[in-house]
């Protein structure tokens, strides 16, 4: 009894490969990977036929091969058009931000020139904090991450006074302001002691008992003799300036938190609580215990930069801007988003658009020299003796020249067939006959 071979089935293909196949066949290039990964998705939850899903892949990629740039296009005229065109209907005003009342934020056209400028400090930073996935809905863990990041002084859960009989600064806890931070009488005298110079001030326990006995901050006598500090020589004949001293120290003293956070402000969105802070500090923040470090967001690109790196703050750029139109309700191509922020970062670090970054460090003389201190820029090539190659926009319409973009940046060259020889060019116009010299008259 012989058995029959057995035929193998063929293996039905993985979708994505399949779109891959289709996009390649109509665009002659592969998709991007984002998109055959998004389509993929969105075709799986829908109910269509073999036929009507290959039409559905097949106008997909017709749409991507129409949205490609062209060959030599000027892309970097089209991105300044597209956000600038749009930038002229934006606002100039400072919001409150995404509902939360306390707290200002800058939108709008400022906004916007931070991005481009490269501001190293935004003029409202603030930051988005995530919590982990299981703390989300807890509010009372929420609302103690919050009192870790939020900075905590003095003066936030003790009065400072000044006795001027005696020279001396009284700082007294109160009880209900250190449960309400989560601050002990322990964690205030440790600031004091750590904070205060003792060479000028010594910390004495003053009246009282248990959580809110008081502190008392007595002026030492300067020792004589020996070098000083021209802080203490200022002081050592005025001790009422050196009284104040002491109570000023005492006010700006900080307990706890993360440094340049001066509010927090807890919302609940959607299925979680959120932190929002006035003032970042992204380096601080995700050391926290119970901090989501992925999720959490600022609006300073600089902290992104140092914290992640370059790649990091070039997403950032991106989402900041796309994220500042879309609040106007303008709508800007987010390709045109992403060329700024890769002309800003490509070179490592955050560079401005300006005569202090990009277009001041240009090559050509006579493009810098066209944007800004037109003099200075044409003084100084030359004397150095720099040579303008002509390759850019600017300097070839300041020549009189066509750009190298478009048309202007394709050169053709007439390669005859082997064997073809080619017709002879026309001969030169003859010269017209020369007049007969004229007779000198005798």
């Amino acid at each position: 009894m012989t058995t029959m071979p057995e035929v193998k089935k063929p293996v039905p293909k993985d979708l994505a490969t399949r779109i891959r196949e289709i996009g390649r066949a109509e665009t002659g290039a592969d998709l991007p990977p984002a998109l055959i990964n998004e389509l993929r998705d969105k075709l799986q939850n829908m109910r269509l036929t073999p036929a009507e899903a290959t039409r559905a892949v097949k106008e997909v990629a017709r749409r991507y091969r129409r949205a490609e740039v062209d060959a030599h296009e000027s892309v970097g005229i089209l991105a300044a058009q597209s956000i600038g065109e749009p930038g002229t209907q934006m606002t100039l005003r400072t919001f409150h931000y995404a509902g939360v009342a306390e707290m200002n934020v800058t939108l709008g056209l400022p906004r916007l020139i931070e991005l481009v400028d490269a501001r190293r400090v935004p003029s409202t930073p603030m930051m988005t904090i995530h919590v982990d996935k299981k703390l989300k809905n807890d509010r009372e863990a929420v609302q103690k991450i919050a009192l870790q990041v939020e900075v905590t002084t003095v003066p936030d859960v003790a009065s400072v006074g000044t006795i001027v009989e005696d020279l001396k600064v009284v700082v007294s806890p109160q009880a209900a302001l250190l449960d309400a931070r989560g601050v002990r009488r322990a964690d205030v005298e440790a600031a004091l002691a750590e904070n205060l110079d003792p060479r000028l001030f010594e910390v004495r326990p003053g009246s009282g008992s248990g959580e809110t006995r008081a502190f008392e901050v007595h002026l030492k006598e300067t020792a004589q003799g020996g070098s000083k500090t021209k802080r203490e020589e200022m002081v050592e004949e005025m001790p009422y300036k050196k009284l104040l001293l002491a109570s000023e120290e005492a006010k700006g003293i900080r307990i706890k938190g993360v440094g340049g956070i001066r509010r927090a402000l807890i919302r609940k969105e959607k299925d979680e609580y959120v932190i929002y802070t006035e003032g970042s500090n992204l380096e601080g923040v995700i050391e926290i215990a119970g901090v989501d470090g992925v999720r959490t967001t600022t609006n300073s690109i600089f902290e992104v930069y140092r914290v992640y790196g370059v790649e990091a703050a070039r997403a950032a750029l991106i989402q900041e801007a796309n994220r500042t139109l879309a609040e106007q309700g303008l709508g800007v191509d987010i390709r045109h988003l992403m060329l700024v922020a890769d002309v800003m970062t490509n070179e490592g670090d955050i560079r401005a658009i300006g005569r202090h970054g990009i277009s001041g460090k240009k090559t050509s003389v006579l493009a810098r020299a066209a944007f800004e201190i037109t003099a200075a820029h044409l003084l100084r090539a030359a004397i150095t003796g720099e040579v303008d190659e002509l390759k850019g926009v600017a300097e070839n319409i300041i020549v009189g020249q066509p750009i190298t973009l478009g048309t202007g940046a394709v050169n053709l060259v007439y390669r005859p067939l082997p064997g073809v020889v080619p017709p002879a060019p026309p001969p030169p116009p003859s010269a017209p006959a020369a007049p007969p010299a004229a007779e000198e008259e005798a």
